[in-house]
């Protein structure tokens, strides 16, 4: 199957799919959004880095210049990726984990009387670390609502909330339940007039479109490579000079350089490799010469194109299931995510239905609690699909048979 983005430049799903071994077990896999499959290059990397000589950062032995050049590379992948400086670029264990980081370091400078909005459309590792926070240093948090019917989450949801007491505003770029984008560029201008900083979520996102932080007007943008084919890792991307502002909690023999100043411990120079392997595949979805930023921005171009045909697919298709309740517009513009029901049937029993039909499509609030619960759907949630890389329009065909045997 090829599928023909405008520009003409063909995405061949075959032999992207060539590049996944657990492929080969059979199932249509369509849990991407709680963490993709790892091509074979990704795996390769991690396991040569294990297997060779490295060391502690220096640059005395070859083992500990092997390590700097790795997450050097390391960084500079990421920059490409999203549009920013290397120099900006943090790595944690998790988004979760360096949201809490970030959080705690932000937060020493808030005071009671602050603000800091949070929205009902994120994932709860872009509201608890800030309600937190907030709640440790006697600010108020201040809740930004979607419309329950779209899905949507208006500009004016956002801004209106703002004030000259506002520090910080977190919201996602695309919600992991969803797949709802809000118009980021246009909060980022309003939240930046007010005085405050713009905390974005773009785990979501980042898999599935060309990222510009810049051109978003993000202050910090955060993301995890194991949503974007690579391993269980975090990272965050924030101005150098922004960064120089803020003093996190460190060990005392620790380097006080920027971004290392927020990495704690020993990076896993293993992940890092697998993270630029990742997006140096990534970059070669299609063929391409040019700078790696450049083939990734024809090469995502291609892949959100591809994704979109699939999404529209697979939006036809539980339309025109009767028994089934499609959450959100699947007319707005959003990542090929599809969030559903079926009437009389409980989504733990359509999740486990599928799975018997070699359908991997699990149902929960996936840690968008606010949102699965403003819907309506509680603690328990509905089933979740969403499209990869490597999904194919069989596939797609395959889940929608299973939900019409229900």
């Amino acid at each position: 199957m090829r599928r023909v983005h405008p520009g003409q430049v063909t995405y061949d799903v075959i032999k992207i799919r060539e590049h996944f071994p657990a492929l080969a077990e059979g199932a249509a896999h369509f849990d991407g959004p709680g963490g993709s499959q790892v091509p074979d290059v990704v795996g390769e990397a991690v396991a040569a880095t294990l297997c060779s000589a490295i060391a502690n950062r220096g640059t005395v032995t070859a083992a500990e210049r092997r390590a700097e050049d790795v997450v050097a590379e390391a960084r500079l992948a990421a920059a490409d990726l999203l549009g920013h400086r290397p120099d900006g670029i943090v790595f944690g264990r998790s988004m979760t984990q360096l949201t809490y980081d970030f959080s705690r370091a932000l937060a020493k400078d808030w005071r009671p009387g602050d603000e800091v909005v949070v929205t009902r459309l994120d994932h709860d590792a872009n509201i608890r670390p800030w309600v937190q926070a907030a709640e440790a240093r006697g600010a108020t948090v201040r809740w930004a609502d979607f419309d329950p019917v779209t899905g949507e989450l208006a500009t004016e949801a956002v801004t209106g909330l703002l004030t000259d007491r506002t520090r910080l505003v977190a919201v996602t770029a695309a919600s992991n339940l969803l797949g709802t984008r809000p118009d980021i560029p246009a909060i980022a201008a309003r939240v930046h007039d007010a005085g405050a900083l713009l905390y974005v979520d773009g785990v979501h996102l980042t898999p599935h479109e060309v990222v510009d932080v810049p051109a978003l007007g993000a202050d910090f943008y955060a993301c995890s490579p194991y949503k974007f084919l690579g391993p269980h890792l975090g990272l965050a991307a924030a101005a150098p000079a922004l960064l120089e502002t803020l003093r996190p909690d460190k060990l005392a023999p620790a380097t006080d350089v920027v971004p290392e100043r927020f990495e704690l411990g020993t990076l896993p120079y293993e992940l890092l490799a697998g993270t630029t392997a990742a997006i140096d595949f990534l970059a070669g979805f299609v063929p391409g010469t040019g700078t790696r930023r450049e083939r990734l921005v024809t090469s995502l171009s291609a892949l959100a194109e591809h994704e979109r045909t699939l999404l529209q697919r697979l939006d036809t298709g539980l339309a025109a299931l009767k028994k089934v309740t499609r959450y959100g517009a699947p007319d707005r513009h959003r990542t090929p995510t599809v969030l559903f029901s079926v009437e009389g049937v409980p989504p733990r029993t359509v999740y486990v239905h599928l799975a018997h039909h070699r359908v991997n499509a699990p149902a929960g609030s996936f840690y968008a609690l606010e949102c699965a619960r403003r819907l309506g759907l509680g603690d328990t949630g509905a089933v979740r699909a969403g499209i990869a890389p490597y999904t194919t329009t069989e596939e797609v065909d395959r889940l929608l048979t299973a939900v019409g045997s229900l």
